[in-house]
This record gives C-alpha cells, sequence and structure tokens, in this order.
C-alpha cells in the first residue's frame, strides 16, 4: 500500500493512477493518522511553497511527515513534494520549509530567450547509481512543470542533474528517502519503471 499526502495539491489522482497501474493500491489521505501509520509515503504536489507549507500545517500533516522521515521509511517526493523538503523557499519572499535537507529552493534565472516554467521533457543524468538503488541511463528524458529548483547544501543528496540555462538538482536520495523534480506519474514508460523501483 502506498500512502499519498493529500494538502489540497492538484496533481493527486495522476499519481494515484500511476500506482494503481503497476498494480499497487494507492490511497490519498490528508489524515494525519493514516499518515503517520504509512509504510510507503508519497508527498507529490504543484503550486506555491508557501501555500503548499500552509496547507500541510493546517491540516496537521507536518509531524507525520517528518516522523516517517526520520525513521528512515520509504518516501517519494514529486515536484513540490521535492521543494518542501528543503531549510527555505524564495517564492513570494523567504518562506520556512519541512527542513529535512538543508539549502534552499529558488526561481530561476535564465539567459535571455529562455522561458520560466521549465516545462517539457529534459534530459536527467544520474549519479552514482543513486537511481533508488539502481544504476540508471545518463540520457533518460522526464517530464518536467516548474519555476523554482532546489539547491542543496550538501553534494552528497544530489541524485540526479538536468540542465536548463545551467545544470540543476533535478533529484535528491538519502537513506530511503527519494525525491524528483520531474513528474514520474507524467513520463510514461520511463517513470512507471522508477516508480515501480520505488516500491521494490
Amino acid at each position: 500500500m502506498v500512502t499519498i499526502v493529500d494538502y489540497g495539491s492538484g496533481n493527486l489522482r495522476s499519481v494515484q493512477k500511476a500506482f494503481e497501474r503497476l498494480g499497487t493500491a494507492a490511497l490519498i489521505t490528508d489524515d494525519p493518522n493514516v499518515v503517520a501509520e504509512a509504510d510507503r509515503l508519497v508527498l507529490p504536489g504543484v503550486g506555491a511553497f508557501g501555500d503548499a507549507m500552509s496547507e500541510l500545517q493546517a491540516r496537521g500533516l507536518v509531524a507525520p511527515i517528518l516522523s516517517h522521515i526520520r525513521v528512515d521509511r520509504p518516501f517519494f517526493g514529486i515536484c513540490m513534494g521535492l521543494q518542501l523538503l528543503f531549510e527555505t523557499g524564495w517564492e513570494g519572499g523567504r518562506q520556512a520549509g519541512l527542513g529535512v535537507l538543508a539549502g534552499d529552493v529558488a526561481r530561476f534565472e535564465l539567459p535571455a530567450g529562455m522561458k520560466v516554467p521549465h516545462m517539457g521533457w529534459n534530459t536527467v543524468t544520474w549519479r552514482g547509481g543513486q537511481r533508488l538503488g539502481a544504476a540508471g541511463e545518463a540520457d533518460e528524458y522526464f517530464y518536467f512543470v516548474h519555476s523554482f529548483y532546489a539547491r542543496p547544501a550538501e553534494a552528497s543528496v544530489v541524485a540526479a542533474t538536468t540542465d536548463y540555462g545551467g545544470e540543476f538538482c533535478s533529484a535528491v536520495s538519502r537513506g530511503r528517502l527519494f525525491a524528483t523534480q520531474f513528474h514520474p506519474e507524467k513520463s510514461q514508460a520511463v517513470g512507471l519503471r522508477l516508480l515501480q523501483e520505488f516500491l521494490g
């Protein structure tokens, strides 16, 4: 069973359907008690950093999420679910994140002619076999939609990078915590393979 955290984000059903295509039950919930008992937790999300944190706090979800990560149960963050892991977000001014990983989340500052948000398919290059314990290919394409990107303070947590006007962190990994800036649920077969690896 996969538990998907509901804090009012818009892409929950697509994440749930991706796991269902893999033959795995996936429950969408905003019940802190259910989240606290989760075996495998997924934090998806789109939208604004500050709003997302406010919703997590209002629904009493911050403590069970942090507890899940602290005891090193399997965790998968997607898009905003990666960004919220960091200490600080700069969307709409300084915003406090979950503080699981050191670093911040900043808006793209791109060369002239490059658009924000970064939207569409782009290459993900995996570092040191950190693709959920698999080797990974150097040129796998995944689907992105984002205007902000994470800047980890510790290089050791960077599991993958992508180039968009310069290299940025597109996945992080630490213990059984794994998170991607891209959307595996929108990335067709390669995305489903990544979610399958999370299931073990």
